[in-house]
């Protein structure tokens, strides 16, 4: 198998076409006018090809984007917008965030988080209480573990007239993640090029999220249910960084 979000980095804003982009920005402006703060400079912590980081620099906000995937930041940095100020686009692993300055909130959307570590969490939550400004906020989804349990087995089919995406998950009780196995056909003239990949997703659990938020100086940890997506397994979680350095 190949890394996670190298073939698929090309086809992944026409496989994810119904994502609701505009909800997520919704969300966290209502988690920024509820802590009364200025929200400003906000970092997007594996950004993926940018949908949001360019949603939200037209908004204003000045933006900093991370992603491991070189692939994924291609496609990011390639989605010109007449924006004030453009992103800036980091290839940096999340447990190795490393920024110039602090920043008033990070955000980290559509199952960013599931792809780490558990043993790396701890290093990834004290990295954001480093870089997020005091009383500044940490946002960020997951999948929760019953949703990943539940599609245990399935077998998922996505294309379109260019391309075909096959892709199977399997959760393993062992490392509590679920795997998915792709196989990625894309048409070349009157040919298929196939390329494969696999990706990993861990199990957190919202309660053990929390007491690591907790861990690494973060304050007012609240888990809600009542999200974007949230009928389909996905949970938010908003943190502050009250604690001051």
């Amino acid at each position: 198998m190949g890394i996670s979000y190298g073939p698929l980095a090309s086809w992944y804003d026409a496989l994810t076409s119904d994502v609701p982009y505009g909800d997520f920005l919704a969300f966290y402006e209502d988690e920024f006018a509820k802590a009364q703060g200025e929200y400003h400079t906000v970092l997007d912590l594996c950004c993926g090809t940018g949908t949001l980081t360019w949603m939200m620099a037209e908004r204003g906000y000045e933006m900093i984007a991370c992603d491991a995937s070189a692939d994924m930041l291609m496609q990011a940095s390639g989605k010109a917008a007449d924006v004030r100020i453009p992103p800036l686009f980091l290839c940096q692993e999340a447990s190795k965030l490393d920024l110039y300055g602090t920043v008033d909130a990070a955000i980290c959307s559509l199952d960013g988080m599931d792809y780490i570590p558990p043993e790396e969490l701890n290093e990834v939550f004290r990295r954001l209480h480093l870089f997020v400004r005091p009383y500044g906020l940490v946002i960020f989804d997951i999948r929760t573990p019953s949703f990943f349990k539940s599609i245990d087995g399935e077998i998922f089919v996505d294309e379109n007239e260019d391309m075909l995406c096959l892709w199977r998950a399997d959760f393993d009780d062992e490392e509590n993640c679920i795997c998915y196995g792709m196989d990625i056909f894309s048409r070349e003239g009157r040919l298929w090029r196939r390329e494969s990949e696999e990706h990993i997703e861990y199990a957190h659990e919202p309660e053990d999220l929390k007491k690591l938020l907790e861990k690494s100086g973060f304050e007012n940890v609240r888990l809600c249910r009542d999200c974007p997506q949230g009928d389909s397994g996905r949970m938010f979680i908003v943190a502050s960084n009250t604690n001051i350095y």
